[in-house]
């Protein structure tokens, strides 16, 4: 089975990504952080076990971050002691996660011979990627450093805050409406834009440079 979805691996994957970005206009806002992101999440992390499905190895170590995430999740919406301790632990499997999926989208589609929709997927899913982790660190920061940002929109989850502010600074948009304030925030904001910025600049470019001499050879 994970064969026959291999060749679709990156339309999975952005399509669960996507999910993860938009899911919440379909649902009230309490609802979707406390059921539907979790799952989305977990759709995610069985999306990377298709990527990672050529490589036996890898694939396994995705299958155990896969199986803790879901223990998390039923612990999150338990009501057992320790619920904080899973709440981290939740949130540093997802942070490895995409910084795994991360390089590996990177890695196939550079080493990709021919460009497709396929490489077209991934690239695009290699960007939303970086969004992801750049959410995890400033989610990471604002736990452990509360008021770490300014500018939070009350009645808004905290999550889909720093989701909106990781994806603006890496798209080096800056509104502004939302602004870190201590030295770690900072470094935080420097760090998402560089990878933004870096993977534009460098992987899209060879891509794009694949494509022209794939246009070229075939003429």
């Amino acid at each position: 089975m994970l064969e026959k979805l291999y060749q679709f691996r990156f339309r999975l994957l952005l399509f669960a990504q996507l999910s993860i970005l938009f899911g919440a206009l379909l649902f009230t806002s309490d609802w979707f952080e406390s059921y539907i992101s979790p799952v989305l999440f977990i759709l995610n992390l069985f999306a990377g076990v298709v990527l990672f499905s050529a490589s036996k190895r890898k694939m396994w170590s995705i299958i155990v971050l896969l199986c803790i995430a879901i223990i998390c999740f039923g612990v999150d919406i338990s009501k057992i002691k320790y619920k904080k301790l899973f709440s981290a632990l939740h949130l540093i499997i997802f942070f490895l996660f995409y910084l795994l999926l991360t390089l590996e989208t990177i890695k196939q589609v550079w080493n990709s011979k021919e460009v497709d929709k396929h490489v077209i997927f991934g690239l695009i899913s290699g960007y939303i990627s970086l969004g992801l982790i750049g959410f995890f660190i400033c989610l990471s920061i604002e736990i452990a450093y509360p008021n770490s940002f300014s500018g939070l929109i009350e009645g808004v989850s905290i999550t889909e805050n720093l989701m909106y502010y990781s994806y603006i600074t890496l798209l080096t948009i800056g509104y502004g409406d939302i602004l870190p304030v201590n030295a770690l925030a900072h470094k935080a904001a420097i760090l998402i834009g560089l990878m933004g910025q870096i993977y534009l600049v460098v992987i899209t470019a060879i891509v794009v440079g694949k494509y022209i001499n794939q246009i070229s050879i075939k003429k």
